[in-house]
């Protein structure tokens, strides 16, 4: 009778472990450091030292937090997460010859990155690039030293959501570049400063009609070209388009300018002229 107990007190406490160690294999917010170390748990006292290894121990819909300054390497998303960088100190993902951080989540994923300093070092491929998930946000970013562009979106579904907001994308190909493949993207890029990008500081190329582009009080300066709209449909209000080699390039789809905008000085000239829409 003893060792019956005894045997079943020990399957009890081996279940109650394992169950335990399931429960903290994901922690709704994890952190990392530039002094961390990916065999640690990802705790506020034991940080990890990469974004890769965190998100393996972050719960769907939790966030990463860096600790401190460091370089948290490059990043695939597939599923609903934030990643915050903090505030005031450089928390960077820095890359050669790959994309900074790739986006392939699920349907209903939302995708928050924050607070980042991506850097391609003059050979990474794209900065982000938004390949699936429901809906992705860009705030506070400074994406620079891509070949391609600081931001690609090349989704497939219809109904995804990008928002991009309080960011600098510069020095790369292009800034930000919106050609989904297929279905649509409804697009909203406010306080978003595409500066000294060898192609299009703005690029719309979408196949897809329903495919809408809000830039708002933003600006596109010293870039190859400023915006380039080669389909789809772009609002464009409160924005600079400035010093540019050539200004504004409308070869499909459709503007829809507020006679708030400032396209003027771009070096071979500021391009097809925008039928402004008075303000209600």
């Amino acid at each position: 009778m003893r060792k019956l107990m005894l045997a079943s007190t020990t399957v009890t406490l081996l279940v109650i472990c394992l169950l335990s160690g399931a429960a903290q294999a994901q922690a709704t917010r994890t952190w990392v450091s530039g002094v961390g170390d990916d065999a640690n748990p990802c705790a506020r006292t034991a940080p990890c030292k990469t974004f890769a290894g965190a998100i393996s121990k972050t719960a769907p819909g939790g966030e990463i937090d860096a600790l401190d300054p460091g370089g948290f390497g490059a990043l695939t998303i597939t599923k609903a997460i934030t990643i915050d960088g903090g505030g005031g100190q450089v928390a960077s993902v820095l890359v050669s010859g790959t994309n900074g951080i790739a986006v392939a989540a699920g349907p209903t994923d939302v995708v928050t990155l924050r607070n980042l300093r991506i850097n391609g070092v003059g050979s990474g491929l794209d900065g982000v690039k938004f390949l699936s998930g429901a809906a992705l946000h860009v705030q506070n970013c400074n994406i620079f030293g891509f070949t391609q562009d600081g931001i690609n979106v090349a989704t497939t579904a219809a109904n995804l959501d990008l928002f991009v907001n309080d960011t600098f994308l510069t020095n790369n190909g292009n800034g930000i570049q919106i050609s989904p493949t297929a279905g649509n993207v409804r697009s909203t890029l406010v306080h978003v400063w595409a500066q000294d990008n060898s192609g299009f500081g703005f690029l719309l190329n979408s196949g897809a009609g329903l495919t809408g582009t809000v830039i708002n009080e933003s600006g596109a300066v010293l870039n190859g070209t400023g915006i380039g709209i080669g389909g789809g449909r772009l609002f464009l209000g409160n924005t600079v388009v400035f010093r540019n080699n050539f200004g504004v390039t409308v070869t499909g789809g459709t503007v829809t300018s507020y006679k708030t905008n400032m396209i003027d000085y771009n070096n071979s000239g500021d391009g097809t002229p925008l039928t402004g829409t008075p303000l209600n």
